[in-house]
């Protein structure tokens, strides 16, 4: 028991240094892992569209001081983003509410410029679906409610990119790998430090 809790000693240091062969042999085995994990169970695929906001601060508010046009960028903002995630725009999806809140779906950071809608599915045409309908959905529902003055007339958005949309795993292959040696490489060091060669 003292073994665990003793601070380390040189010989201990020694002893992990001298072994660099079985670290890069667990770091190899480890990558190897992770690369099984990856195509045993892989993670979804992720499309993501994307539609430029722009809040048009210079015409919406031309003598405003900076902390005033952050507080309205952080309102509307704000507004929008509870469009994007209200029932009105989810039911234009061909899926639940709920599910599309758990995880399903994805908002980038809402600020000015590019909004990034990302969506998660096993198939990578519905994934492209998902996304793609969101984007179209959202900047509808948004010129709605500019026409009906529930947001600033000023703000101008542009869905740039709806179609042909780039797919990719959600989690991609080298985290699995940087995991699987990760994780081999600490067991290697708690084998070298606790097992002693005889």
């Amino acid at each position: 028991m003292n073994i665990l809790f003793s601070p380390p000693s040189l010989e201990d240091f020694i002893r992990l240094l001298k072994a660099w062969r079985f670290w890069v042999l667990g770091a190899l085995v480890g990558s190897a892992i992770g690369a099984v994990f990856f195509y045993i169970a892989p993670p979804s695929y992720r499309a993501k569209a994307t539609v430029n906001v722009d809040f048009n601060f210079e015409e919406a508010f031309p003598t405003n001081t900076d902390r005033q046009d952050f507080y309205y960028l952080e309102r509307e903002a704000r507004k929008m983003e509870e469009i994007a995630w209200s029932d009105d725009v989810l039911s234009q999806l061909n899926a639940s509410a709920d599910e599309l809140r758990d995880g399903k779906l994805t908002l980038s950071q809402p600020a000015e410029a590019g909004w990034h809608f990302y969506a998660d599915d096993n198939d990578p045409q519905k994934a492209e679906e998902l996304a793609s309908g969101w984007a179209n959905a959202f900047v509808e529902k948004v010129q709605s409610e500019i026409q009906a003055g529930n947001l600033n007339e000023f703000i101008k958005l542009e869905v740039t990119q709806s179609a042909n949309l780039p797919k990719e795993r959600s989690i991609p292959m080298s985290n699995y790998l940087l995991a699987g040696a990760s994780g081999f490489l600490f067991l290697s060091v708690i084998v070298k430090l606790f097992i002693k060669a005889k």
